[in-house]
Order: structure tokens, then sequence, then C-alpha cells
């Protein structure tokens, strides 16, 4: 397990830091990082890395897992309803999911749902935009724990989150500091013309409605 430590680094100089982490997920290795809310596992969107990604965690690969994107990703080739708009411009960069409509197969497959929808997030913390910014392409986040336990909020949560999995092969965890405790990303589905709320975290349904009121939720308050 190797730690990068970028506490206290901004700029150019982050971004150099940031250099060996580019490399690792160019060669399909997995990284743990902080996403604003948890600390998270993730990788590059190719079927290498992430059936990898899938082994670490123990979970299905026929179920996705979300992507990060760049600032400068414009996204259009995915499937955009003016509510699906509304949101991001009102709540991204943050902690807020969105699974659009990818069915002309714009993202790689093993990202994309049996629906035809991924889940994209623009991230608002600066570790990861530089990251994003210095790699140039979307990266895949889940987050740093063992079912059943509570998400990392630090690097030596993610690594021993990682430790108790033990089958993602060598690590590389990005040090920014702990984050304060806060609840996950909100998701909402945007496949449909009135999108839906799946899981309801750091942004409450309240305020995603005073952006879109006829916004629906199945998801119970955390």
């Amino acid at each position: 397990m190797k730690r990068i430590d970028v506490r206290g680094l901004e700029g150019a100089a982050l971004s150099e830091a940031l250099a060996p982490v580019v490399d690792h997920l160019a060669g399909g290795g997995l990284i743990g990082y902080p996403t604003a809310t948890v600390y998270g596992f993730g990788g590059a969107a190719s079927s290498s890395a992430v059936e990898r990604l899938a082994r670490l965690k123990g979970r299905d690969p026929d179920r996705p897992f979300l992507l990060l994107v760049p600032d400068r990703d414009p996204l259009e080739a995915l499937e955009w309803t003016p509510s699906a708009r509304a949101l991001a411009a009102g709540f991204w960069p943050g902690p807020l999911t969105l699974v659009l409509g990818d069915r002309a197969g714009a993202l790689p497959a093993v990202v994309r749902s049996r629906q035809g929808g991924v889940a994209v997030r623009r991230s608002g913390h600066p570790v990861v935009r530089a990251l994003l910014a210095r790699a140039g392409h979307p990266i895949t986040s889940t987050s740093a724990n063992p079912p059943g336990a509570a998400p990392a909020i630090d690097a030596d949560g993610c690594e021993a989150a990682w430790r108790a999995f033990g089958d993602g092969g060598e690590g590389l965890v990005i040090d920014a500091g702990p984050l304060p405790p806060s609840a996950a990303s909100t998701i909402v589905d945007c496949l449909g013309e009135v999108p839906v709320v799946l899981r309801e975290g750091a942004i409450s349904v309240d305020e995603l409605r005073r952006v879109v009121p006829e916004l629906l939720s199945t998801a119970p308050h955390p």
C-alpha cells in the first residue's frame, strides 16, 4: 500500500504531486481518495480496472459504479432532460449524483446500467478536481468501507478498509487529511422526464424541489 500526502498543497504543486496517481490509474491501478463527503475507492473507467474494483468491494460486476467527471467534460453526449440540467446547474460541483441516459454508448459499457443510464457527479473537493484535471478523464467512485461499516473519512480509515477486502492489487491512497462527517451524495434518477430521488443524502429532497418542484422520491429520509 502506497500513500501520497497532498495535505496543504494547491495549484501547480498539487497537480505535480498527483502525477504518480495519474500514472497509477493509466496502468489500471486502483486508488483511495477523498470525494468531498467520504473517502472512496476508484480507478479508470476501463474493463480491467472496473473488474478489479468490483472484486475489491465484493460487488456484482453488473452493478455499475458512478463516475466523477472533470470540470471541463461537457457530458453533452449524454441525455439531458430540462430537470437534469437544472439540478446540475443548481448543485454542481457538489454531492449530487445524476443518473443520465447513455443509450448511444458515449461512455464505456462497464459504467452503463442495463437501463442505459450512467451515474455521474462533478465533485467539489479540490484534490479530486485537480486529479481529474491532470488525468483528463473520469474515474470511478465507490465508498471505502466494508459492508455494514461506516465509510472512511481519512486516509488511515481508507487503508484499513482496503486491507479488510485485500483483493484489489497494489493500492495507492491520496492523503488529503480528514474529512468532516457528512452524509453520502444524493442520487437522482434523471432517465425520465420527471426526476426521482433514489437516495437522499447530503442534499435534501426539499432543497432539490426548490429547483425542480415536480421531483419525486422513493428514498426514505436519512
